[in-house]
């Protein structure tokens, strides 16, 4: 850490107190009242807050008032995240907040800000959180966190290089999320027009015509288990164990011949064809389907967008939502002879697959930029942060990566058949 100065916060510090602990009466419009929810990932959310009075704000600052260059330090609920507030705007804060006032002679509030941001800060500040039930980051113990102090010139300097490869990793990361997102509309939108499209030959019945549910009801012994959280989101895959399960209360048999239908939310429109037997949750419906429909072909309409939104608006409860499968039996669906569902399968596991391939990559990418930026934050306040250090690793060969996957996507989006 070269010769740097440690200097406790408290020391360079000007101010370090938390916001408001009673909740004032709030109003529809007026001066803004800021709690955690509204520094997120170094940066103030002007929205989703409440407001107070134009008087209220003036009593509860009239001490310790937020300005422009300040920071602002999560404390309950989420724990150290550090922005500056950068713009003149009339606000409060909420207890959930810590006010920060650097001594500017002493400590840049950039660098204070990405120091707190830093993964092993987090980690201190997570580790230090006091009280039961919600918890907080207490503002005495704020104080005493240690900072690793160069001359103040050194600081800006370490500030520069920081935001230019943040700036750099930042607009990585978001044409890698685009492209993420690109390849997950792109089955998707295949998928809907299956069943939008509809090719000659096609039948249409009730649901409840070609399914029904086998809800065989006791508690099994000697197979495995299947509850809502073993069905992994979008993908349908099984998560967890084989090995036979025991559960208290009742459940439903299944087997290979099923399809597993959650009908709970959050875990609503979570589907599994299953490769096994055994037995699940009753909040799992196994659904059998009769000889003119596959299985698969099923699989996939449950999860079509627009299924999803038909079932999702039979929701019943208001703690607990389930669909309402009585309404869902009622719904017209529409088939193909069964030798044209067992193709459109084929076609549809082809492109959901190739299109998985480049989720994975992108969202590799995704993770890769996130550990180099801890990385990057880690060697400034370690004091190993040179001019020479990488904005980005956009390599040449990282550039024709991405062009070879932009031209897939853009193939298979006009060409789905094509990756067969």
């Amino acid at each position: 850490m070269k010769n740097w100065e440690v200097k406790y916060l408290d020391d360079v510090c000007e101010l370090i107190t938390c916001g408001v602990a009673a909740r004032p009466n709030y109003v529809d419009e007026g001066v803004p009242f800021l709690s955690a929810k509204n520094v997120k990932d170094g940066q103030i959310i002007w929205s989703g807050y409440n407001c107070i009075t134009e008087e209220t704000h003036k009593e509860l600052t009239k001490n310790n008032k937020p300005v422009k260059g300040d920071l602002l330090y999560t404390r309950v609920g989420s724990y150290g995240e550090a922005a500056v507030i950068e713009d003149d705007y009339e606000f409060s804060v909420f207890v959930s907040l810590t006010l920060i006032k650097v001594e500017k002679s002493k400590l840049n509030n950039y660098y204070l800000k990405h120091y707190l941001n830093s993964e092993g800060v987090k980690n201190l500040a997570k580790a230090s959180i006091s009280g039961s039930g919600v918890g907080n980051l207490n503002v005495g113990t704020v104080r005493k966190f240690t900072i690793p102090l160069p001359p103040l010139p050194e600081q800006k300097h370490i500030v520069s290089i920081l935001d230019e490869a943040f700036a750099a990793i930042a607009k990585a990361k978001a044409n890698a999320e685009q492209n993420l997102k690109n390849a997950k509309e792109l089955f998707e939108s295949y998928l809907q027009g299956v069943f939008e499209k509809k090719g000659d030959g096609w039948e249409e019945k009730k649901l409840g015509e070609v399914i029904s549910y086998d809800k065989n009801q006791n508690i099994h012994k000697g197979l495995p288990y299947v509850g809502l959280e073993h069905i992994e989101s979008n993908s349908g895959r099984f998560i967890g164990s084989l090995e036979p399960q025991i559960v208290k209360s009742s459940t439903f048999y299944f087997n290979e011949q099923h399809v597993l239908y959650g009908r709970l939310r959050p875990y609503l429109n979570k589907v599994l064809l299953p490769d096994f037997e055994g037995h699940c949750s009753t909040e799992i419906f196994p659904i059998k389907v009769g000889r003119q429909i596959a299985k698969e072909f099923l699989f996939y309409w449950l999860i079509a967008g627009s299924t999803v939104k038909k079932i999702d608006a039979t929701w019943t409860g208001a703690r607990m939502p389930r669909a309402n499968m009585n309404q869902v039996l009622e719904f017209d669906f529409a088939f193909p002879p069964l030798k044209d569902q067992q193709t459109i399968v084929r076609q549809l596991d082809a492109l959901r697959a190739e299109t998985q391939k480049l989720e994975a990559v992108y969202q590799k990418k995704i993770d890769d930029l996130e550990e180099l930026k801890k990385s990057i934050l880690q060697k400034a306040f370690a004091g190993e942060l040179g001019d020479g250090e990488p904005a980005e690793p956009k390599t040449e060969k990282s550039r024709r990566d991405d062009k070879i996957i932009e031209n897939k996507i853009n193939h298979t989006r006009t060409n789905p058949e094509g990756v067969l």
